[in-house]
């Protein structure tokens, strides 16, 4: 049986987003991806309970978080070459500053 030799893939460091330049993805393929996954499913959890959560059953969330797991692959592959994390700090950011600003609007209005 004969050995199927893969070849590497060669990667430009400027083609790179500014956090899979950071994890160092050019350099360790394996763990650079990983790391970005890791960060995406990270913000991912963090926007999706500032913005979009509602109060469910265990089953139901632990569903959503599955999905969400699953589909945070994909967008790993895109965020070698886009800014994907970025954005979803931006997301996050602006969801907190909403949250934050509608929690002290509710509590005046239950105050005065």
């Amino acid at each position: 049986m004969e050995e199927v030799q893969i070849d590497e893939v060669q990667v430009n460091p400027e083609d790179l987003s500014t956090f899979a330049a950071l994890v160092n993805i050019d350099q360790n393929p394996v763990f650079g991806f990983w790391m970005l996954y890791a960060i995406i499913v990270i913000l991912s959890i963090v926007v999706y309970n500032l913005g979009f959560a509602r109060k469910l059953p265990v089953l139901k969330s632990a569903i959503v978080y599955i999905a969400l797991f699953v589909g945070c692959i994909p967008i790993t592959i895109f965020a070698i070459g886009m800014p994907v994390i970025e954005s979803l700090i931006v997301a996050a950011i602006i969801l907190g500053v909403y949250k934050f600003n509608l929690a002290r609007k509710q509590k005046e209005e239950a105050e005065g």
